[in-house]
């Protein structure tokens, strides 16, 4: 739950929801303050879809998604408030860590391999303005144990301020 603590204090002063379905999780995110969702359907992609449904009926006008193993998350607060499609890469620029985008906008998500690209596809398809944020700590996520042997490297590199995050359009 460590990693899953630093992405929750990261995204300050946003209010979070943690969507899950197991009710230790459900337990936990009510403990440290986050609105629980509960996932209605199998499968990550169609389970945040669900999720994401559920944030805008409640009146949410942008939702963001990212994934609870980012050990480097800061500031993730920064990446709201654009009208279009937010997408942070891996560091291998392959799978999608985080992702804003407009509630009500139907995206479609595409988790697992090569999602990054399915992610900017789907942003084309809806013809959506689309932002792709680069961000090495934000890059940095814990898929295999591999990733772990270069945590305490990555961990030493001074994260940059937000601002000075690179955005490409």
């Amino acid at each position: 739950m460590a990693m899953a603590m630093t992405v929750l204090e990261a995204a300050s002063p946003l209010p979070v929801a943690v969507l899950c379905d197991d009710e230790e999780v459900a337990a936990w995110a009510s403990d440290v303050g986050a609105a629980v969702v509960w996932s209605r359907t199998p499968g990550l992609s169609a389970a945040v879809e669900d999720g994401v449904a559920q944030l805008a009926a409640k009146g949410s006008q942008q939702v963001m998604i990212v994934h609870a193993d980012l050990p480097h998350a800061r500031e993730i607060a920064s990446l709201a408030g654009w009208s279009g499609v937010t997408l942070v890469p891996d560091r291998h620029v392959h799978g999608t860590n985080a992702i804003c985008i407009p509630a009500s906008s139907g995206f479609k998500f595409s988790f697992g391999a090569c999602s990054f690209l399915a992610h900017v596809a789907e942003a084309a398809r809806q013809s959506m303005p689309l932002r792709i944020v680069r961000d090495r700590l934000l890059g940095w996520d814990i898929d295999l144990p591999a990733d772990l042997e270069g945590l305490e490297a990555a961990s030493l590199v001074p994260r940059p301020p937000a601002s000075g995050a690179r955005v490409e359009r």
